[in-house]
C-alpha cells in the first residue's frame, strides 16, 4: 500500500513560512532527498549541478539556504540565482545543463506562504511518480547513510548574469522583423520575481513602458496588484492612456491583459487568440487546444466554429503540460493566465505569452479589445469556501444531493464543477450557464452546504 502523500500538492510543497512543512528543517531534508532520488552522488564521474531561484519573499533567504545546505551536503554543486521567475528558472536548468531545478515561491499566495517545485534537467515539473520518490525517501532511513566528507562535500555559490541570460532568451521569441516602438505598455511585476526582468525585456524591444508594482520588499508581493488583482493594472491602463496592459503574478508564470479601453482579458480569451493565430500560420499542433475543466465553455464554442478541438484536463498547469507532451501539442492554457508554448518553453510563462500577445497585434495592426472578440464568454461564477479539512466529496452525501439538484436545474445547458484546491484549504466551485442570477443562486446553494458540513467556522 503506498504512502499518502504528506508534503507535496498539485504543484510542489507549500504552505505558511516557517511552519510544517515550510521549515529550514524540512528544506534541508529535502534538499537531501533530492540528490538522492536524482542519483547526484558525488562519486557519480563528474560534478553534478542543481539550479535554485526564488520569488521576493522574505522567507526565500531562510529557505533557500537550507535547500542548498541539504543539496551540498550530499555532494551537489549547487547554483543560486536569486530572485527569478519560475519559466525562467525552467529556462535556466536545461541551458546552464543542469541535472535539476528548483523554484522557491508560493506563485500567487500571500507573501506569509512560501513553497518549493522541482524541474528535471529537461525543464519540465516532476511527474508524480518523482515527488513520491523524493517524500518516501525523505521518511525512510536510507539518508542517514549518505554521508559525504572531505573534498566530496558540495558547494554553493551565486550566478550574477541568470536575468540577463533569460532576459536574452524572451527577446528571442519575439519575431525580428516586428518592434514594439510606438507602443505604450503598463507592465504590473506583482512585487515579484519579474520586477526587473518585465520592463526591461519591453523596454528592449522598443516600448514605452510603465512599470507599477515593481519594489517589492519582502513583503508587498501580489499584495492588491498583479494577475489576482487585474482591475489595477487596468485602472493604470486608462490613467496612462497605454495601449495595454501586462498583469504578472508572483513568479511570473501566468498573465492577465487589460486592453487598450481598461477591460480585462483572461487566460480563456488569449488561448483562443493564440490558437487561431497558430492555425492561420499553419503551426498549430493537430488543430488541437489544451485547456482545463475550468476553461469557460466560450472557448470551447469559438475553438469548434474554427474547427480546432479543446481537450479538457484537471486544473493544474503540469496536467496540462503532461496532456500537450502525451498528445504531442504544442499550445495550451489555463483561465488563471497559465498559457504554455511548447515551442518557446516547457512551462508557463508570463513573459513568454506577453510577447506572442504583442506580435499579433503588430502583425494584425489590431489593438487588442478586436483580438479578444474572437470568444464570447459563456455566464460564469467561481466561488471558494475555506475548509478546516479534505474528506472526498463523493462521501458527502447532503453536497452530491445538492449537486444532483443542480445538474437537473441546468437542463444540459452549463457545467458546474467542484473540487478542492491543491494548494490551499479551500473547496473551489464552478458554474456556467445562461442565466447569470440564476447560477450565482445555484452557487450559494452548494456553497452553503459544503459550509455546513466541512466549512471553518465563519465561512
Amino acid at each position: 500500500m503506498s504512502r499518502p502523500r504528506k508534503l507535496f500538492g498539485t504543484d510542489g510543497i507549500r504552505g505558511r513560512a516557517n511552519l510544517y512543512p515550510m521549515t529550514g528543517e524540512i528544506m534541508l531534508e529535502l534538499g537531501r532527498a533530492v540528490a538522492m532520488a536524482f542519483q547526484l552522488s558525488p562519486r557519480e564521474a563528474g560534478e553534478r549541478r542543481v539550479l535554485i531561484g526564488k520569488d521576493t519573499r522574505r522567507s526565500g533567504y531562510m529557505l533557500e539556504d537550507a535547500l542548498a545546505a541539504g543539496l551540498a551536503s550530499m555532494g551537489v554543486h549547487v547554483l543560486q540565482v536569486g530572485p527569478m521567475s519560475t519559466p525562467g528558472l525552467a529556462f535556466l536548468t536545461t541551458d546552464m545543463r543542469c541535472e535539476a531545478g528548483a523554484m522557491i515561491s508560493a506563485s500567487h499566495n500571500a507573501f506569509e506562504d512560501n513553497g518549493v517545485k522541482f524541474f528535471s534537467r529537461d525543464g519540465f515539473k516532476l511527474p508524480d511518480e518523482m515527488e513520491a520518490k523524493i517524500e518516501a525517501l525523505m521518511y525512510s532511513d536510507e539518508l542517514k547513510a549518505q554521508r559525504p566528507v572531505g573534498a566530496e562535500v558540495g558547494r554553493a555559490h551565486r550566478i550574477d548574469d541568470a536575468s540577463g541570460r533569460y532576459i536574452v532568451f524572451l527577446k528571442k521569441t519575439f519575431p525580428k522583423e516586428l518592434s514594439l516602438e510606438g507602443l505604450r505598455i503598463v507592465v504590473d511585476c506583482a512585487h515579484g520575481a519579474a520586477y526587473k526582468v518585465a520592463p526591461t525585456v519591453l523596454e528592449e524591444l522598443g516600448a514605452q513602458v510603465v512599470p507599477i508594482a515593481a519594489s517589492p520588499n519582502g513583503t508587498n508581493i501580489n499584495e492588491g496588484c498583479g494577475a489576482l488583482h487585474p482591475q489595477f493594472v487596468a485602472q493604470a491602463v486608462r490613467r496612462h492612456r497605454a495601449d495595454l496592459g501586462v498583469a504578472l503574478d508572483g513568479d511570473a508564470d501566468r498573465v492577465i491583459f487589460s486592453d487598450e479601453n481598461g477591460e480585462i482579458v483572461n487566460g480563456d480569451r488569449v488561448l483562443a487568440m493564440c490558437a487561431l493565430d497558430l492555425q492561420r500560420s499553419g503551426t498549430l499542433a493537430r488543430e488541437t487546444v489544451v485547456g482545463t475543466i475550468m476553461c469557460n465553455l466560450g472557448l470551447e464554442l469559438a475553438l469548434k466554429r474554427a474547427g480546432i478541438q479543446l481537450l479538457r484536463t484537471d486544473v493544474g498547469d503540469r496536467y496540462v503540460v503532461e496532456a500537450m507532451r502525451r498528445e504531442q501539442l504544442n499550445l495550451g492554457g489555463e483561465p488563471s493566465g497559465h498559457v504554455i508554448f511548447l515551442d518557446h518553453n516547457t512551462t508557463g510563462d508570463g513573459m513568454l505569452t506577453a510577447l506572442q500577445v504583442l506580435a499579433m497585434m503588430r502583425r494584425s495592426e489590431r489593438p487588442l479589445s478586436s483580438l479578444a472578440a474572437v470568444m464570447e464568454p459563456v455566464p460564469q461564477v467561481l466561488r471558494a469556501v475555506t475548509v478546516r479539512e479534505k474528506p472526498p466529496l463523493e462521501e458527502l452525501s447532503g453536497v452530491q444531493a445538492a449537486l444532483q439538484r443542480i445538474q437537473r436545474d441546468l437542463r444540459g445547458r452549463g457545467r458546474i464543477n467542484v473540487r478542492y484546491s491543491g494548494t490551499e484549504p479551500v473547496v473551489r466551485v464552478m458554474i456556467e450557464g445562461e442565466d447569470r442570477a440564476r447560477i450565482e443562486e445555484l452557487a450559494r446553494d452548494i456553497c452553503a452546504e459544503i459550509a455546513k458540513v466541512i466549512g471553518e467556522e465563519g465561512t
